[in-house]
Order: structure tokens, then C-alpha cells, then sequence
């Protein structure tokens, strides 16, 4: 399900990038392809700012510092596991797979469940003496 999911993410982005190179074509002033990524790149990471300030803002003051970290992690896991892939790519010290990133990503959330589970163990433990 997850490889599902990172393959429409991917060719959905790639229908966005048809339509936007299919609307600059269109417009008495083309961009080239850098500009088209200072103002796409910088609209959408303001976007999410506008979207993810008030969201961290709200889990910090309701002490969800553990969401935030984990999405923090999360995000930069996809960054690196994707240089990686490029990397390998650029050196050609192994092939580009999508399934590695997947892979890769599927590692930290099974690791990140049993975490999750252990963690839970010893709050509830702890919980339990604090009240007796």
C-alpha cells in the first residue's frame, strides 16, 4: 500500500509538472526552468508554512513534542533516502529504485511501532506507581 501511495505522489507531481510547463508555454513572458522553481518551490513552502506553523504551534502547547519530532524525522528521512537514490544514480554505485525508498522509509515506521509500543509499556507503568 505504502509503494502505491509513493508511486501516485510521484505521478502526480509529474502531471503538475506537464501543466505547469504546458501553462509557461502558454504566457507572453516563458519563465526558464529556474525560475519556475524559485516561485512554485517558494509558493508552496509558504503554503506550508501557513499550514504547519499553527499545527506545531497548537502540538507544542498540548505537549505533542513527540509528533513534531516524528514528523520532523519523517521528512528529512524522505529527503535522505531520495539523495541517496540520486547519489547512487550520479555515481553509479547502484541503481535508482523507488523501492528503496520505500523500503527504507518502511524500515523506520516498523521500527518507530515498536518504539511506539515500548514506550506506551512504560508510560503505563509509570502511570500505574505514580498513582499508588
Amino acid at each position: 500500500m505504502f509503494t502505491k501511495l509513493m508511486y501516485w505522489i510521484v505521478r502526480q507531481l509529474a502531471k503538475l509538472h506537464d501543466l505547469l510547463m504546458s501553462l509557461n508555454d502558454r504566457i507572453d513572458v516563458p519563465l526558464n526552468d529556474k525560475q519556475l522553481h524559485f516561485l512554485i518551490i517558494g509558493i508552496v513552502g509558504m503554503a506550508m508554512i501557513f499550514v504547519v506553523y499553527p499545527l506545531f504551534k497548537k502540538l507544542a502547547e498540548t505537549n505533542h513534542t513527540m509528533v513534531i519530532a516524528w514528523i520532523y524525522v519523517f521528512t528529512m528521512l524522505i529527503v535522505l533516502t531520495f539523495a541517496i537514490e540520486i547519489g547512487q544514480g550520479y555515481t553509479n554505485t547502484g541503481r535508482v529504485e523507488m523501492a528503496d525508498v520505500v523500503y527504507g522509509l518502511t524500515g523506520f515506521l516498523c521500527m518507530f511501532a515498536v518504539f511506539l509500543l515500548i514506550r506506551m509499556i512504560w508510560h503505563s507503568i509509570r502511570n500505574h506507581f505514580r498513582k499508588a
